[in-house]
């Protein structure tokens, strides 16, 4: 069973940069697409950003010329570097493979940015 673990998160200022990594566990990980997702209370869970094998970056719009989605293969762990940092980014971030089924999820790891 593959672990995530996120980290990175934290208190930061409107404007400012933050970077994410989700460590998974096993072998597995370099075959595998990896998204970023992040949740608030009271909204589902939306999709942030996907990186594939090969190295193909998406995002969603709301996020596209701020985030930065990367990944190290021989590390087993995708990075979010986020910058320009907005309030309505303030969210928990998961990572997980993109591809049903999905591993199970991680802790997250909170972001919140303040006005």
């Amino acid at each position: 069973q593959v672990q995530l673990v996120e980290s990175g998160g934290g208190l930061v200022q409107a404007g400012g940069s933050l970077r994410l990594s989700c460590a998974t566990s096993g072998s597995i990980f370099s075959r595998n697409s990896m998204d970023w997702f992040r949740s608030t209370p009271g909204k589902r869970r939306e999709w942030v950003a996907q990186i594939s094998v090969s190295g193909n970056t998406f995002y969603s719009d709301f996020v596209k010329g701020r985030f930065t989605i990367s990944r190290d293969n021989a590390g087993n762990t995708v990075f979010l570097e986020m910058t320009n940092l907005e309030p309505e980014d303030t969210a928990i971030y998961y990572c997980n493979r993109a591809l049903p089924p999905q591993w199970s999820w991680g802790q997250g790891t909170q972001v919140t940015v303040s006005s």
